[in-house]
């Protein structure tokens, strides 16, 4: 009896590793494709299909799709029964790619990436990027069981997978990718849904940045999953703008509209589809990093904010005056820095936890500018920053201003008709934290003290200021 349940065990065990095992040829019948496909690898998690026109000696997708689809599993959840990702590569033909799920028939209810047109030769830039992308669509359209991605009509084909692209990289530790695709996005436009709208760099990576990275993605699909109607299986219909930033302020878990306002606009309708997805949806957060208040025991006007940097100018408004804040709230894991005056000059006040009356640190109605971060860093070892996180360009700027090198070494040049010796500067690292100050001499600036990463110069002269980005 026993032999028999073991054999019966052993039997049942083979069947089970032989129905995951991927088959060694597979046809093709799906919109125009009618290829007779190639397995040319597998393992347990990825199986590498070929036409006959890609070249044999392509082996990079064996590991990198592998790494790409382990990690994804990693972070967002298994995808199906079937563990593997069939990865189809295609030479001369197909242009672009395209996924599908295992809800799909289409694909026989396989996990797919299908890319074209090659020649896969180089296994690095666009090579690897294809790849990455067309999972990130099969996460969208599938993740925690459900089907469908709610929010592609707003992000469209591809900004969600710049997010997801940046994170897979840096992920895997694949620095040089992170550096190459955080510069190829961050000054990417979208003329939706307004004209000049930088979807990764005042979006998504403010978010990724400032409110927990990967975890953060992965809890937005958590939500959704949880909270979004459903129809079976699959979402049953899209979502709207409103409710697509509650969504994601739910992932982040802080109020994300100022954040919404900046990056999109925020006309009446969006701002009654927000307030209707909040009851709809009823997952709550605060509504900022730090609130300011008018009056000592948080009274007056109270106006929250997400980390970033505001000139005099951008808390006007925000509806907060010169001179007028006179206690503020502080979340944990935050921080706010107020300066005496514009333009971060002046004496300054940190605050790392809620004060009922600034008027024991001698500070009521003293702020002109200040600057709200995370007391921890969340990406201190990439080589990019927050355009919403550090300074912005402040109201009055210096024409004709630049600087170099950048990247640079250990000495800054400003290039400008101007002799700016005297000038005061501030440098500020990703995090919003003042790591230098002082002043020019023979515009130039000896910036051999900082560590590698990026930084924001902050030029003050002649009642003028500038801001630029650099990075050593």
């Amino acid at each position: 009896m026993k032999r028999s349940f073991l054999l019966l065990s052993c039997l049942m065990l083979a069947g089970l590793v032989m129905a995951q095992t991927p088959p060694a040829t597979w046809q093709e019948h799906w919109f125009e494709h009618n290829q007779l496909l190639n397995r040319k690898f597998y393992d347990n998690d990825v199986a590498v299909y070929y036409d006959n026109d890609v070249s044999n000696s392509v082996t990079w997708p064996n590991a990198f799709a592998g790494d790409v689809w382990r990690y994804t599993k990693s972070v967002y959840g298994s995808f199906g029964t079937d563990p593997h990702l069939f990865a189809i590569f295609h030479t001369n033909k197909y242009s672009g790619g395209h996924p599908s799920t295992y809800f799909d028939a289409s694909h026989d209810n396989r996990n797919v990436i299908d890319v074209g047109p090659g020649p896969w030769t180089s296994g690095a830039g666009n090579d690897l990027d294809i790849v990455t992308h067309e999972v990130a669509h099969i996460v969208e359209g599938a993740s925690k069981g459900v089907k469908n991605s709610p929010a592609f009509g707003i992000w469209g084909d591809s900004k969600w997978a710049e997010i997801f692209i940046y994170d897979v990289y840096r992920g895997l530790g694949r620095t040089s990718d992170v550096t190459r695709w955080y510069n190829l996005m961050i000054n990417g436009t979208s003329s939706f849904p307004r004209a000049n709208t930088y979807w990764f760099r005042d979006w998504f990576y403010p978010i990724y940045s400032a409110y927990g990275g990967t975890q953060t993605l992965n809890r937005y699909f958590t939500l959704l999953a949880q909270y979004f109607p459903k129809s079976g299986s699959q979402y049953s219909r899209g979502m709207n703008w409103g409710e697509f930033v509650h969504f994601w302020s739910g992932a982040a878990g802080v109020n994300l509209k100022p954040l919404a306002t900046t990056a999109f606009g925020w006309p009446a309708s969006y701002e009654t589809q927000f307030n209707q997805a909040r009851i709809d949806f009823p997952f709550t957060y605060p509504d900022g990093a730090v609130t300011v208040y008018k009056n000592c025991s948080y009274g007056g006007y109270a106006i929250p904010l997400l980390p970033g940097s505001y000139t005099l100018a951008q808390l006007q408004a925000k509806g907060i005056l010169n001179d007028d804040i006179s206690s503020v709230r502080v979340r944990s894991g935050y921080k706010v820095t107020l300066y005496q005056n514009d333009n971060f000059g002046g004496t300054s006040l940190v605050k790392t936890a809620d004060d009922d009356c600034l008027v024991n640190d001698g500070w009521n109605d003293v702020a002109s500018s200040l600057i709200v971060a995370n007391t921890v860093t969340v990406l201190s070892e990439t080589p990019a920053t927050v355009a919403t996180q550090i300074i912005e360009e402040a109201a009055t700027t210096r024409k004709g201003f630049d600087i170099y090198p950048n990247p640079v070494g250990n000495v800054l040049n400003l290039s400008t008709g101007e002799d700016l010796s005297g000038s005061m500067i501030r440098v500020f690292d990703i995090g919003g934290r003042q790591v230098l100050q002082g002043k020019v001499t023979a515009n130039r600036i000896d910036v051999s003290a900082l560590s590698k990463g990026t930084y924001m110069l902050v030029l003050t002269s002649g009642g003028k200021s500038v801001t630029k980005r650099f990075v050593k």
